[in-house]
């Protein structure tokens, strides 16, 4: 965290790092905890709660985007077809990422969507190489090895490809690369989303109450149901606030270290609170990943240059 000195010669915290850092550890929080959420309406099949997931979000978007003044962006956005389309395809990619998370967590699979969150940021850098002509460090490679050599032992030790890992790796991994190249912010971002997606949504959650199908209207579970359903919104768009206030305050390295909270929360859900079964091939696909982590975040080079700067800071 960035620190400053006072006149007394005591070092304090940077009062706007410290707000975003506060953000951020609410950000990570509210998505390490979401599965409790979702196993809460784990009867709603889960297109109809990411249908749900989209519409809320989008009112309580379009309430904070006349408050902000992002209209005249939003519609120059929507009218321009080119750059238009880049948000009809990141839609895409995280409506199969929403869509594969919530029937992970509620089909008793939220070990292996904490996995994905695990392993999408070296999907990133692959991405990245791949798409933008990133050049891999010999220290990237090496934790992209692990990684790899831990989704091999997951599938051999399983039996069967894990799907869900890996579709929730590489369909955030895509909506990230996406929105690298999208021209707008975070928050005008996601509203174009959902104002692209919100024709489909509105009829399909329609002809869900026309047949008597939907999970909202009249529902057998009753209005605590619907009250969840609507609540989605806010979870999907408070969240997304927070990440975007603490990504003005905090260096983006610290951001991206703090991220692994949101899988840590989820594995430990997954394994503590939901009963599933962590088994030994688990613990080894989980023990490479970890360690493709570790090699890819701490940077040897990094360290000594800053014991470096404190030894000479301190001569």
């Amino acid at each position: 965290m960035t620190q400053s000195s006072s006149a007394s010669g005591q070092v304090v915290a940077d009062p706007t790092a410290r707000a975003g850092f506060t953000a951020a550890l609410g950000a990570y929080g509210i998505w390490g905890i979401s599965p409790l959420f979702f196993r809460e309406i784990a009867m709603v099949p889960p297109l109809e709660v990411v249908a749900h997931r989209i519409l809320w979000a989008l009112l309580v978007l379009a309430l904070v985007i006349t408050i902000r003044g992002g209209w005249t962006e939003t519609v120059a956005i929507l009218r321009d077809r080119k750059k238009a389309l880049v948000f009809v395809a990141s839609a895409t990619a995280i409506t199969v990422n929403w869509i594969t998370f919530v029937h992970a967590v509620t089909s008793g699979r939220a070990l292996e969507a904490s996995l994905g969150y695990y392993i999408f940021p070296l999907v990133t850098v692959m991405l990245g190489a791949v798409f933008l002509k990133e050049r891999f460090s010999p220290r990237q490679v090496a934790a992209l090895g692990l990684v790899i050599a831990g989704v091999a032992a997951l599938v051999i030790g399983l039996g069967r490809l894990p799907w869900v890992t890996l579709t929730l790796a590489c369909s955030f991994a895509m909506y990230g690369l996406l929105r690298k190249t999208a021209p707008a912010e975070s928050l005008v971002g996601l509203f174009l989303e959902t104002i692209l997606l919100s024709p489909l949504v509105l009829v399909f959650l329609a002809w869900l109450e026309w047949t008597g199908a939907g999970h909202f209207i009249g529902a057998p579970e009753g209005p605590w149901v619907t009250t969840l359903l609507v609540l989605a919104g806010p979870l999907t768009a408070v969240p997304l606030f927070l990440f975007a206030f603490a990504a003005r305050r905090m260096r983006l390295a610290t951001l991206g270290l703090m991220q692994y909270m949101n899988p840590t929360i989820q594995f430990l859900l997954a394994t503590l609170i939901f009963g599933e079964a962590f088994t030994t091939p688990h613990a080894v696909a989980f023990g490479l990943i970890w360690t493709g982590i570790a090699v890819y975040s701490i940077d040897p080079g990094r360290l000594r240059r800053r014991r470096r700067a404190r030894s000479g800071d301190a001569a």
